[in-house]
């Protein structure tokens, strides 16, 4: 087969086709994304992975969209792993930030997101996230609230779906016609968890990062919503792209055993959520007493270090060869 000039440049530089029109690419571990739309041409750029992410966005962008600039920037939710370049990128895009009304107490400097809960999941990932910024970011001079409507700026073949639960104000956003979801971390397609399933990207259907997740209940909510669209082709946070009846089957298993594919079993916020409103957080539940915490962590730093050491190595080796 034939390649074409976009299919070569787009494994060139390391992003990836979910769809006509939807291209994602990975940032360390997390995704971010660009919509074009079909009738006007105009595009949008979903989440803004890390800091580290902007040199390639811009480069992602110039290679898909030459010297046009996004009509918007739009944010599933404000953690830092999805938000890390949005407010550089918007003052050199000269572009506004679209996000869900009870997303901007932590987009605006108002209140910070509940602290995550770096026990429960099991994994190395869980285990570090305590280190991870918790400070809110403040752009509220771009910042514009997603109308009521559901109607995705810029994009009209495209609805945004209020999927609470890992955040307060965490969206999703489907195309109908052909069924995508891009549905930012109210499910994922790997076990983010898991330090091992982040660098191998296996592809499994998953709950919400345990980590950063402040109310479960919201959160099965959501995924069970998400479910009843019957998506043919899933797009998270974390992980790839997953389309296909095995997809459809995983997804459709996570919202009816939510409780026990999902929910870990003990957890700062299983019992009870932390509750908030427009103006940020309200109420956070007490931390749950691990003595043995500090050792884990130590342990797990130690370990992460060596595991990314050797992953390096292995990396370097392989290009020599």
């Amino acid at each position: 087969m034939i390649k074409t000039d976009k299919q070569e440049t787009t494994q060139q530089h390391n992003y990836f086709e979910v769809a006509p029109g939807v291209w994602g690419m990975k940032d360390i571990f997390v995704n971010f994304y660009m919509i074009r739309d079909g009738a006007s041409g105009n595009w949008v750029l979903v989440d803004s992975g890390l800091k580290s992410s902007k040199s390639k966005i811009l480069q992602m962008a110039k290679d898909l969209f030459g010297d046009r600039k996004p009509k918007a920037i739009i944010l599933t939710h404000g953690h830092f792993d999805h938000t890390g370049s949005v407010e550089s990128l918007a003052h050199e895009w000269k572009t506004q930030v679209y996000a869900h009304y009870l997303e901007f107490p932590y987009l605006s400097g108002l209140s910070a997101y509940p602290p995550p809960d770096p026990g429960v999941g099991g994994g190395l990932m869980s285990t570090i996230s305590q280190f991870y910024r918790k400070e809110p970011i403040d752009i509220s001079n771009m910042l514009v609230a997603l109308p009521d409507n559901e109607d995705v700026p810029f994009l009209s073949e495209w609805k945004y779906i209020h999927t609470p639960g890992h955040s307060p104000g965490h969206i999703s956003l489907f195309r109908e016609s052909d069924k995508i979801l891009i549905a930012g971390d109210a499910f994922v397609t790997t076990r983010p968890e898991s330090l091992f399933a982040t660098i191998t990207q296996k592809l499994r259907v998953s709950g919400p990062p345990m980590y950063f997740t402040c109310d479960w209940e919201s959160a099965e909510l959501s995924v069970r919503r998400l479910a009843e669209l019957n998506p043919l082709t899933a797009a998270t946070g974390h992980g790839k792209p997953f389309s296909g009846q095995q997809m459809t089957d995983q997804l459709q298993k996570l919202a009816d055993n939510f409780r026990t594919e999902a929910i870990p079993e003990k957890g700062r916020y299983v019992d009870e959520p932390a509750i908030s409103d427009a103006s940020g957080i309200l109420y956070v539940p007490p931390k749950l007493s691990d003595s043995n915490r500090k050792w884990l962590i130590a342990g797990a730093i130690i370990l992460t270090g060596l595991i990314t050491m050797t992953i390096v190595r292995t990396v370097k080796s392989s290009s020599k060869n």
